[in-house]
């Protein structure tokens, strides 16, 4: 970059000043105010540190003005930079307190010593113009695919020139087995702008679900004229994905859009991500069917969905099963990913012996609670009665209805089951009360007495110390550690509640406590249904964020 030596006319200086500012992209008056710091700098150092000195560059001509600066008052402090009153009246008898006496200083010839520190103080200046610059036309891109040359390559870290920025991308932003060498062309996504000390930071990244998602807007028209929508994506970055698209128009076919004649629009998303393999999914506003179409190419027997839990159990044949779970459960996971549910897979031999093991736990806590014989346990089995409570609770029709069972069976059976019930109330009652768990959490809906065991056995024992539970406390959550997502389970997951039956029990502890207000309560209880904004700019349907998609619900993403 040219600097001003000692020697520079005024014209050459303007000159300078012109050809940094378009080398380096910033205005031409932060270049100029560069220097005028510079000169400024080296002034101090001549006529002394101690004084205000000042440098003005006129923008015209380039004449260089210096002048020290005196500020008036009352009681001089620092006589290098203040004057007194009485003596600032004598140069300029209208100046009033607070005023400037400002005297012109000549000019003079820099030293090597000042001219050294006057080059550094403008290409300090320029770099923090330029790193500013930088920072304001990358901070907003954030989300776009963007091209590069690859300057240089260190630790498996990849540093891109894109022209008037430097960004970089980490060894775990690559693709696996991806080498780049100095001087190749990569296309890759801005996954986030920093502002650090040394600088912007951009960063780069060619395994995040959103980069495929883009390549395919690029590819496929129907995408970027939002005909197509893809709802969500799920990537294992070299391997495998899975995208899920939906077409507005009922005439589009939005998984047949995305391939292409002949294969040629996945082929080209294909070859620039290095031969990841790519499943076109087209997604379902049935949570069932979506999921089955996840799991292709396996085939799906039967499914069981939990939806409080989001979670669905899926059947195969058992020779699907490897084909269901694939490569160290990586369709499994894809499929899990892409929809936004737990997958569990079972085979069909798997599922008839976990059916069988039920049957017989029902049959025998039947047999204990009742004190009946196995063949009439089977029977209430058989007839879909999955615990005591049905039992003791359901219309005596439909126990009589039982074949071999008649009237008097049915209110002898129904009994023992009511019996057995208070009995076992007792005891859980009794058994709270030692523990000192208070009876007002029972005030709660869907509060039993076994959940308030739960409670006490840790030390929750009453309203106030509940209210200050949170959701994933009760109904369990999930972590990913070490690549691995992990599942903690709640105080109330054996009890099979949802999470919003969590939330309400919290939030109505909270209020019974006092601890939030009604008006509160029926806030988060109740929100106001917000209205979707639609960006009518918009040129893609291209997510700028890719979520899996909740239960049942469409994922509409925009750019």
């Amino acid at each position: 970059m040219a600097q001003p030596g000692v020697s520079a006319n005024r014209l050459e200086l303007l000159q300078i000043a012109d050809a940094v500012a378009r080398e380096k992209g910033i205005d031409r008056m932060i270049v100029i105010h560069a220097m005028e710091e510079a000169v400024q700098k080296a002034a101090k150092s001549r006529y002394g540190n101690e004084n205000d000195i000042r440098a003005r560059i006129d923008t015209k001509t380039g004449d260089t003005e210096l002048t020290r600066v005196m500020t008036v008052v009352e009681e001089v402090e620092n006589e290098h930079t203040q004057i007194s009153f009485k003596d600032a009246r004598q140069i300029d008898k209208e100046i009033e307190l607070g005023g400037e006496i400002i005297d012109q200083l000549p000019p003079f010839d820099y030293g090597r010593v000042s001219a050294q520190n006057a080059k550094q103080v403008i290409v300090q200046k320029v770099r923090e113009a330029e790193r500013e610059r930088q920072y304001f036309d990358f901070k907003d891109r954030v989300g776009e695919v963007i091209s590069g040359v690859v300057k240089r390559a260190e630790y498996g870290n990849v540093v891109v020139d894109l022209g008037k920025a430097e960004a970089i991308m980490r060894r775990n932003e690559a693709i696996p087995r991806e080498m780049f060498q100095v001087r190749d062309r990569i296309r890759a996504f801005i996954s986030d702008v920093r502002q650090e000390q040394r600088g912007p930071q951009i960063f780069l990244s060619r395994t995040k679900p959103e980069f495929m998602a883009k390549l395919f807007a690029q590819e496929v028209p129907e995408i970027y004229d939002g005909i197509v929508e893809i709802r969500s994506v799920a990537r294992d970055a070299g391997s495998r994905a899975k995208i899920a698209v939906v077409s507005n128009d009922s005439s589009v076919d939005p998984v047949g859009a995305c391939v292409g004649l002949r294969g040629s629009r996945v082929q080209a998303v294909v070859n620039e991500l290095h031969g990841e393999k790519i499943d076109i999914i087209q997604w379902s506003p049935d949570a069932a069917g979506f999921i089955v179409n996840a799991l292709a190419p396996a085939e799906v027997a039967k499914v069981v969905l939990d939806e409080d839990a989001t979670r669905i159990e899926v059947v195969v044949p058992d020779e699907q099963l490897s084909l269901a779970i694939g490569r160290r459960g990586q369709n499994v996971r894809l499929a899990s990913q892409l929809t936004g549910w737990d997958i569990d897979i079972l085979t069909e031999k798997e599922e008839s012996e976990r059916r069988q093991a039920e049957f017989e736990e029902r049959s025998q806590a039947f047999m204990d609670a009742l004190n009946v014989d196995e063949v009439i346990s089977q029977l209430l089995v058989s007839e879909g009665f999955s615990s005591v409570e049905e039992v003791a609770y359901v219309e005596a029709a439909e126990v009589i209805a039982i074949e071999g069972f008649d009237e008097d069976t049915a209110i002898e059976i129904q009994g023992r089951a009511k019996d057995y019930l208070e009995q076992q109330e007792a005891e859980q009652l009794a058994e709270c009360k030692k523990m000192g768990v208070l009876e007002e959490l029972r005030e709660l809906d869907g509060m039993t007495l076994p959940m308030m065991i739960v409670l006490g056995e840790n030390k929750i024992f009453n309203m106030k110390e509940f209210a200050y539970c949170d959701i994933d406390e009760l109904a369990g959550w999930y972590e990913k550690i070490e690549g691995q997502r992990k599942h903690f389970e709640g105080l109330f997951e054996r009890f099979k509640i949802g999470r919003d039956t969590a939330q309400t029990m919290i939030m109505t502890a909270r209020l019974k406590a006092e601890i939030i207000s009604q008006e509160d309560f029926d806030a988060i209880m109740n929100p106001p249904e917000e209205e979707e904004v639609v960006d009518e700019k918009a040129t893609s349907s291209v997510p700028s964020a890719i979520k899996p998609a909740k239960p049942g619900e469409a994922n509409i993403f925009k750019s």
